[in-house]
This record gives structure tokens, C-alpha cells and sequence, in this order.
């Protein structure tokens, strides 16, 4: 509930900024003064540092290195998390004093940067083809908007397919073999599926990872058949692809799978033991404050493949705001935080990839055999694709309409259709 209650305070925020301009206090303009003379408060909305004691500093270690350039210059936090970053956002923007650093994810460039909430980064020389030689490619969509980029990539927050593979040998299918199709992989499901002797399922056969909404494995699992969520803006779903995926995930629930089910630990269920395969996160800890050395070794990563093989991708993207008064030194900070021994401290704490070019060879990649996996495959990245302007709205449209569809509340081809409409 309050995800969407965010989500619906920042349209209404997001509708107005044009017009409005606020009322708060916002510092002279530092734009084209000596660095070494600026002086100011640079406002960072951060969620890739944890609010944790580590976290902190981290941050602190960036902000020593950007004081080297601006020493002045006064740096203030905002350790938001992705679940209220919407909210943190709405704020700002209702009050009239904005960001000048503001860290998002997949899917949000395109909204804002239609708003002019975002800054082009081009007059800093961030371009496709700068990207293209300092960052991987697999976030460049995610920061463009009308052939401009508006973000720098961070982090890429991967997302592979696990399976056990004691499980897969007592179910008599070969662990070397994984299914990868959706077909494929729901008839090894059910095989894998363990219930007691009322019919209740106590090893799930698949885990979808999805349990407070279904956008991302939709996404994800429609990806897989060659199929983007949107195509310039454009909802590429309401087909036969987008109809197929719906169903199959539909059938899944309450089949392999609990609808609903997750453990305390908010653990990937495969890495637990509770589910016998499914989608899993970007790392895994292997020791024994971990999972443990044996889970590890009865685990084999995969990717999905119903026609193309794809790795779920999304990431933290920095941006400057528009309206910011500090634009020269909000690009100073975000060259410190893209330093590759920056990102390689803040990919640790997230258990995320950094993401500059050759991420396979970084320290997190190199650190368990789940980020190296999901780092040398970042080739096949998909995500939400080239979103429409009014994104943020229609993730929350997408949770609650996916979710009635799977539940058999509403028509999926209605649902599917009324999507579509909406993203237009």
C-alpha cells in the first residue's frame, strides 16, 4: 500500500513541477565558479549506500574524495531505500527544493527526464557513445531518453535462474540439462514440486520471485521469448507473446508454487532449499555466514531462453536535477562515485555488479560464483526496454491488474489490453 500511495503522490508532483516552482530555499548558483571556491549544500538523494554503519562510510569516503575538488562545498545525505525513494522524490518536488545528485533505477530516466526534472548530461560529454567505452552496455536504454542520456550507470542488479541439483537427480532429470524454455521449465516444475498427503505443496517446484506482484516476471519471462515489454514508449505486450506469458504464469500459481509464499529471511527460496529451482538475485555468500559451501556446490545457474536468451537487469543510475543550483559540482560527485574502487565498494554493499565495462573481472564478480555468472552475462540484459513517460504510474497498474489476472479475478487478455491502454 505504501509504494502506491508514493507512487500516486509523485504523478501528481511529477504533473505540476513544470508550472510550479516551490517555495523553498535554494542556494545561490555555484555553476561556473572555481571549484575550490563554491561554496553551498549539495543535496544527494542516495539509495546505493545502505543506511547502515558501513554505508555511511562508504559515503563518507566518496564525499572526502569530492572534497578534494570542492572543499567548501557542504554534502547532505538522504539514505533512501527504493521503497520510499517515490516518496522522498514527491517531497522534494512539492516543496520546491530539489536534488542535485538523485540516484533512481531502471525505468524512471524516461518519466523524468520528459518532466525536465532530469539534466542531459551531454553538455558533460556523456554520450552513447561515451557510455558505450566507459560503462556497460546493458544500461545505455535505461538512461536514454530522445537519443540524450540523462544518467550515468552505477550498478547493474542482475537477476539469474538457479536450480538444486540433488533435487533435479531425485526428481530423475539432469541437472547439466536445465530447462530453459517456459514450457520446459514448467514441466520440470511440477516434477520437482513436492506435496504432503492433502495436497499441500512443501517444496515449491519453481519460485517466480514474485510474490507481492508479477511486473518484473512478466517482464522478464516475455523478454524470453523475444518479446520487449515496450518498444519506443510503446506497449508491446497486448499479443499473442504478451497472452502466452500471462497464462503460463498463471499457471504456475497455486500449482508449483504457493501464490504468496516467501521465507523470513527474504531469501531467493531456491538458495534455501524451499523451492527446488527459480529466479534468484545477483550474488550469493558461500560461506559459513552465508549458505554455506555445500548449498553452493548444489547449485548451477541458467538463464531463461524461450527463443532468446536474456539476464534480468536493472541498476542504480545517477543523476542531476534540473533545477539544481550546484550542476558542475553534482557532476564532480558523480565522477567520484563512478571511480572503479568507489563502485567496487558500493557493488559489495548492494551484493550488486559495478557497472563499468569489464564488470566480469571486478572484485564482486570474482567474489562468489553468482555474481560471476550473472556479470559475464550481462550481454543478454533485458528489462522494461524503452519505458513511456508515465512509467511510474503503470509499475503499480502492472502489479495489481497482473496479479488479478493470475488469481483469476479478471480476464488476462482484458487485463492485457487495459494495460496497454493505460501506457498510452
Amino acid at each position: 500500500m505504501r509504494r502506491g500511495v508514493g507512487l500516486t503522490v509523485l504523478a501528481a508532483a511529477l504533473s505540476v513541477v513544470v508550472s510550479g516552482c516551490g517555495s523553498g530555499v535554494i542556494d545561490k548558483s555555484t555553476d561556473g565558479v572555481p571549484p575550490a571556491e563554491a561554496t553551498g549544500t549539495l543535496r544527494v538523494l542516495i539509495p546505493s549506500f545502505p543506511p547502515s554503519t558501513k554505508g555511511r562510510e562508504a559515503f563518507q569516503n566518496v564525499v572526502d574524495e569530492f572534497h578534494k575538488t570542492y572543499p567548501k562545498m557542504k554534502v547532505e545525505p538522504d539514505f533512501a531505500t527504493y521503497n520510499n525513494l517515490n516518496e522522498k522524490l514527491a517531497t522534494s518536488i512539492a516543496a520546491g527544493i530539489p536534488y542535485d545528485v538523485m540516484v533512481t533505477g531502471v525505468g524512471w530516466v524516461q518519466p523524468f527526464a520528459s518532466k525536465n526534472i532530469f539534466e542531459d548530461l551531454g553538455k558533460y560529454g556523456v554520450t552513447p557513445d561515451f557510455i558505450k567505452e566507459k560503462s556497460t552496455p546493458a544500461l545505455i536504454p535505461a538512461v536514454t531518453y530522445d537519443k540524450k542520456l540523462y544518467a550515468y550507470p552505477l550498478l547493474a542488479d542482475a537477476r539469474a535462474v538457479a536450480l538444486r541439483k540433488s533435487a533435479f537427480v531425485e526428481a530423475g532429470l539432469d541437472p547439466n540439462k536445465p530447462p530453459t524454455s517456459l514450457a520446459e521449465i514448467k514441466v520440470a516444475a511440477e516434477k520437482l514440486t513436492k506435496r504432503d498427503k492433502d495436497g499441500n505443496i512443501t517444496r515449491s517446484g519453481f519460485d517466480l520471485a514474485s510474490a507481492t506482484g508479477f511486473r518484473q516476471s512478466f517482464t522478464t519471462f516475455l523478454a524470453s521469448t523475444g518479446t520487449p515489454l515496450y518498444v519506443g514508449g510503446e506497449p508491446n505486450f497486448d499479443n499473442k507473446a504478451g497472452l502466452d506469458t500471462l497464462l503460463w504464469i498463471k499457471s504456475m500459481i497455486n500449482n508449483v508454487q504457493p501464490y504468496g509464499q516467501t521465507n523470513a529471511a527474504q531469501q531467493p527460496l531456491v538458495l534455501t532449499g524451499e523451492a527446488a529451482m527459480g529466479i534468484v538475485n545477483g550474488a550469493v555468500d558461500c560461506s559459513d555466514k552465508g549458505i554455506g559451501k555445500k548449498n553452493c556446490d548444489d547449485l548451477k545457474f541458467f538463464r531463461f531462453d524461450s527463443g532468446k536468451e536474456i539476464e534480468y537487469v536493472g541498476g542504480d543510475l545517477a543523476s542531476i536535477g534540473s533545477r539544481s543550483r550546484h550542476k558542475d559540482a553534482a557532476w564532480a560527485f558523480i565522477q567520484t562515485m563512478v571511480n572503479k574502487p568507489t563502485l567496487d565498494a558500493i557493488a559489495k554493499l548492494n551484493k550488486k555488479i559495478p557497472a563499468y565495462k569489464d564488470a566480469g573481472n571486478s572484485p564482486q564478480a570474482q567474489s562468489n560464483p553468482l555474481s560471476n555468472f550473472t556479470a559475464n552475462g550481462l550481454q543478454y540484459a533485458a528489462n522494461e526496454n524503452e519505458v513511456p513517460s508515465n512509467w511510474l504510474e503503470m509499475r503499480g497498474n502492472f502489479d495489481i491488474q497482473l496479479t488479478q489476472a493470475v488469481l483469476g479475478q479478471k480476464d488476462p487478455a482484458k487485463v492485457l489490453h487495459n494495460l496497454a491502454g493505460q501506457s498510452r
